[in-house]
C-alpha cells in the first residue's frame, strides 16, 4: 500500500472512530437521562414542600381550624382574651414553660408562642409518638385551661402547645416557619409579614 493510501485509511479511521464515540455519547446520554430524571422530586413532592396560604377570615374566637399540610395536620386556634391569660396560670406545671426546646422559630420564643397573640399555629402531631391529639377548649368550671389531649397515651399541652411534665410526650408541639400576608392570611412554610 502506498503512503497515499494509508494516509486516506488513517483519515477514514479516524472519522469512523469519532463518529462511532459520538453516537456512543449520545446513546449514554439517551440511557441516563430517565434515571436523572427519575432523582428530580414530583409535581406532588414539590406543591408538599410549598408554602401554604391561608384564609383565616372565617375563624371565630375560641374555634379550631385544621388544614393539611406537608402531609399532616396544620392548626390554626383563635384565643380569646381569657385563654391568653389562663396561659400564665400553670407554667410551674408545664416541662418547658419558656420554650427553650427548638420547636418552633425565633419569632415564636414567648410565653404565647405566636407572632400574633390571639392565633396559635402548631402541627397537630404529639410528640411522643406522632398521634393526633384532640382540641378540648376551656371548661366552664374552670379546672381545665383548655389545650390539646392526646387520647393514645396521655400526653396534655396547653393552648400554646407547651407540653405538661409527667406527661410521655418529650418536647411541645412544633410551631412552624409562619408569617401573615395580610391581617387575616396566614403564609405557612416561610416567614412573610404584612
Amino acid at each position: 500500500m502506498t503512503r497515499a493510501g494509508s494516509a486516506a485509511c488513517r483519515a477514514r479511521r479516524r472519522v469512523l472512530v469519532t463518529a462511532t464515540a459520538t453516537v456512543g455519547a449520545v446513546g449514554a446520554l439517551g440511557a441516563a437521562y430517565p434515571f436523572l430524571a427519575s432523582m428530580m422530586p414530583s409535581e406532588r413532592a414539590r406543591a408538599l414542600a410549598a408554602p401554604l396560604e391561608i384564609d383565616i377570615s372565617a375563624l371565630l374566637p375560641g374555634q379550631l381550624m385544621s388544614v393539611e399540610w406537608r402531609g399532616k395536620p396544620l392548626w390554626i386556634v383563635y384565643r380569646t382574651q381569657q385563654m391568653l391569660s389562663l396561659l400564665q396560670q400553670h407554667t410551674d406545671r408545664l416541662r418547658d414553660p419558656s420554650s427553650a426546646e427548638q420547636q418552633q422559630p425565633r419569632y415564636c420564643r414567648n410565653s404565647v408562642r405566636s407572632i400574633k397573640p390571639e392565633y396559635f399555629i402548631a402541627l397537630g402531631i404529639c410528640t411522643h409518638l406522632g398521634c393526633v391529639p384532640t382540641y378540648l377548649p376551656p371548661d366552664t368550671a374552670g379546672v381545665w385551661h383548655g389545650g390539646f389531649y392526646c387520647p393514645c397515651h396521655g400526653s396534655r399541652f396547653d393552648l400554646a402547645g407547651r407540653v405538661f411534665k409527667g406527661a410521655p410526650a418529650p418536647v411541645n408541639l412544633q410551631v412552624p416557619r409562619h408569617g401573615y400576608l395580610a391581617e387575616t392570611h396566614l403564609l405557612v412554610g416561610q416567614e412573610q409579614y404584612a
